[in-house]
């Protein structure tokens, strides 16, 4: 597939933003930059907003939505997760009927310099495309707690559900309308970081595949997550065990 043909596939991009100021405009320019670059049919930009936010992030976003047509900004007063807004946004994307529906986070964790190559990848006709911290090329900085928590929490998941990603809990990925729509009729029950995972672990039958990425960890691992991710990875677990022992009776 070349790039002409992706004027005929309408681009959602799902991105949750709070108290990013510094930022906001210069990162949400540059992800339209490189969208824009591949000439798609449309573009949508979900900027996922609620109460966590206290600096002039939305006052920023408000503007900037005034001169950038794709911009549609999701205001969620009651919203106390991350998972929540990524839910959300998930779900307008798969409302609006985007053939590719691209998630990324805010604040340069994740480098919109690398948006390019998800598209590439896409072009050869996986459902999923992951960013990988931990595969060839791939790159992290940052808290080395959270890089051991990452990286060992994908041995395990992958121990358990025989799953083959090197990167389980990234959260930089590209899916097509179908994939994305099955997964969430799965059911996401995370509302912490593990909700990642969960994606991945339901993905797991689709054509999927990971690229390389640059990764910078600004965030700590809080016991909440932690806890949430043990119990959810438990669950699973269970829920995969009782669906083997089933199908053998």
């Amino acid at each position: 597939m070349d790039n002409s043909l992706l004027r005929s596939i309408d681009l959602s991009i799902v991105c949750p933003m709070a108290n990013e100021q510094e930022y906001a405009e210069k990162f949400v320019r540059e992800v339209l930059e490189n969208c824009r670059a591949f000439n798609f049919k449309s573009i949508n930009f979900f900027l996922i907003l609620d109460k966590t936010s206290l600096d002039n992030t939305i006052p920023i976003l408000r503007d900037l939505e005034k001169t950038e047509p794709e911009i549609d900004i999701v205001f969620l007063p009651d919203n106390e997760t991350v998972a929540g807004a990524y839910i959300c946004g998930y779900q307008k994307a798969i409302k609006s009927k985007s053939d590719w529906i691209l998630e990324i986070d805010a604040g340069y964790s994740h480098l919109p310099s690398n948006i390019p190559s998800f598209f590439e990848k896409m072009k050869q006709g996986y459902d999923c495309v992951f960013g990988s911290r931990f595969c060839l090329n791939g790159k992290y900085e940052g808290r080395s707690s959270r890089y051991f928590l990452s990286y060992g929490g994908s041995i395990i998941t992958n121990f358990l559900f025989g799953t083959n990603l090197s990167d389980m809990t990234s959260g930089y990925q590209l899916f097509t309308h179908k994939a994305l729509k099955r997964i969430l009729e799965y059911g996401i029950a995370s509302r912490g970081p593990f909700f990642q995972t969960e994606i991945k672990i339901h993905a797991h039958k689709f054509n999927i595949t990971e690229i390389p990425i640059y990764y910078n960890a600004t965030s700590k691992m809080n016991l909440y997550a932690l806890y949430d991710a043990l119990f959810h990875l438990c669950r699973l677990f269970i829920i995969k065990t009782n669906l083997k022992k089933r199908s053998k009776l």
